[in-house]
């Protein structure tokens, strides 16, 4: 028994620490295996973590490609967007609209041929493509006037050959004696019949210093022939006499400068000044020598007439001008005035056969004021034609400030048809037909023009 109860009690006593053993261990385990829980999460969420990383990164890359995409798009289209423009313009489209006012309302003043501007960021908000040159300018037109229309772009070079043909006729009747009745006429009759034919060849140089302002020179060489188809003034010949006269050389020199003021469109007018200065380069008619023997005011010695044609006027000039035009579907209106200041003369004289010289003090030409008005309408993309008239008031002409004796105030009139044709980008052809519709104007003017842009 007391062995029995010493084991028993062994037992019992055995028993707790076999339970603290298990205990500990179990807890070991579990926390073993809590840590590798944790590990195995920590481990996903930052394989998860990179993985959207890397996403995040491939998004970002893409969209910053396709934002140098966008921005490459932007400027193809506005680089096409200028190239559209620039092949309007080349092509005359543009000129067209403008000269019908078409494009110009639709885009606003000076929009025509702009092209659009790139929507970019500010670090990309550098310009894209080129405005065309002129695209503020005027409209073409065929040029009938002495001013043209289109001002010289900048930095650029127009040469412009020209030739001219005039004629005029006049038919001039004196009668010398008087009238008993009248229907008898007791005297002379001179009946005098002046035909002259006026050739100019020329070449005009005009050079833009900006796109608003232009310099010309133009130098002309003019050959001059006059028949005079008349009777003895103090005979009674029966049969007309031809007295014929000519000459040819170096015109007078002129230099113009033009402004245009202001940007105009469909339906707004143009404004272009301009100033021109004409020397006397040309031979006048204080040089050449005079049929007369020994005075021609005041004696009838001889026909009175110039031995040789002058080709030029013998004085200074200088014109004031305006220049105006005025878009309006599907024509262009336009007109000019000016006014034309010439210079007197002191201590002039003429010079009479034999050598001789014939004092005539201080000359003042007559000052003329001019105005014109036409309208331009463009058949095509290359052809146009104008029509208009142009009227000039001519001053008369004073002697030691005295009217010349016979000197009267003139209405010089002419209808102006004109045609315009471009035979390329830089070529143009030009040609103009004036008819007098007056007394003092000449009969038929031709004008042909090249001008050509370098």
């Amino acid at each position: 028994m007391l062995i029995g109860g010493v084991a028993k009690a062994h037992g019992v006593a055995a028993a707790p620490a076999e339970d603290t053993v298990d205990t500990g261990a179990s807890t070991a385990a579990t926390k073993a295996r809590k840590e590798l829980a944790s590990r195995q999460l920590s481990e996903a969420i930052r394989k998860s973590l990179e993985v959207q990383a890397e996403r995040l990164d491939a998004m970002r890359s893409e969209i910053a490609m396709q934002d140098r995409q966008i921005a490459v798009m932007k400027r193809m289209l506005a680089a096409q967007e200028a190239d559209y423009r620039a092949l309007r313009r080349r092509v005359g489209l543009d000129v067209l609209d403008q000269q019908r006012g078409g494009n110009v309302g639709a885009a606003g003043a000076g929009g025509s041929a702009a092209p659009m501007p790139a929507v970019a960021s500010q670090s990309d908000a550098a310009p894209v493509g080129r405005a065309p040159e002129g695209y503020d300018r005027p409209p073409a037109v065929a040029p009938i006037f002495d001013q043209p229309g289109v001002l010289t772009p900048k930095g650029k070079l127009v040469v412009e050959p020209s030739y001219q043909f005039g004629y005029s006729s006049v038919d001039r009747v004196d009668l010398i004696g008087y009238t008993v009745i009248p229907a008898i006429l007791i005297g002379l009759i001179d009946a005098r019949q002046v035909k002259t034919t006026t050739q100019t060849a020329a070449v005009a140089m005009r050079y833009g210093l900006t796109n608003r302002l232009e310099v010309e020179l133009r130098v002309p060489y003019v050959y001059a022939h006059t028949d005079t188809v008349s009777r003895e003034i103090f005979t009674g010949s029966a049969e007309n006499r031809v007295f014929t006269t000519s000459g040819h050389g170096l015109g007078d020199i002129e230099a113009t400068a033009r402004y245009q003021f202001n940007d105009g469109g469909a339906d707004k007018p143009y404004y272009v000044g301009w100033l021109r200065f004409k020397s006397r380069t040309g031979t006048d008619l204080f040089d050449v020598t005079t049929d007369c023997v020994a005075r021609c005011v005041q004696n009838a010695t001889g026909t009175g007439l110039p031995l040789q044609q002058p080709t030029g006027s013998g004085f200074y000039s200088l014109q004031p001008g305006v220049t105006w035009l005025y878009p309006s579907d599907p024509v262009v209106f336009f007109g000019n005035v000016s006014y034309l200041h010439n210079f007197p003369r002191n201590n002039v004289s003429l010079t009479v056969l034999g050598g001789g010289k014939q004092p005539l003090g201080r000359v003042k030409l007559g000052d003329i004021v001019d105005a014109s008005v036409g309208m331009g309408l463009a058949l095509n993309d290359r052809a146009s034609i104008s029509i208009g008239y142009d009227q000039s008031w001519v001053g008369t002409t004073r002697q030691n400030n005295h009217r010349v004796a016979g000197s009267a105030k003139a209405v010089l009139g002419t209808l102006l048809l004109g045609g315009s044709y471009k035979l390329s980008d830089k070529r143009t052809l030009n040609f103009t037909l004036g008819v007098g519709v007056t007394r003092d104007t000449p009969d038929a003017t031709v004008t042909v023009r090249m001008p050509t842009m370098y």
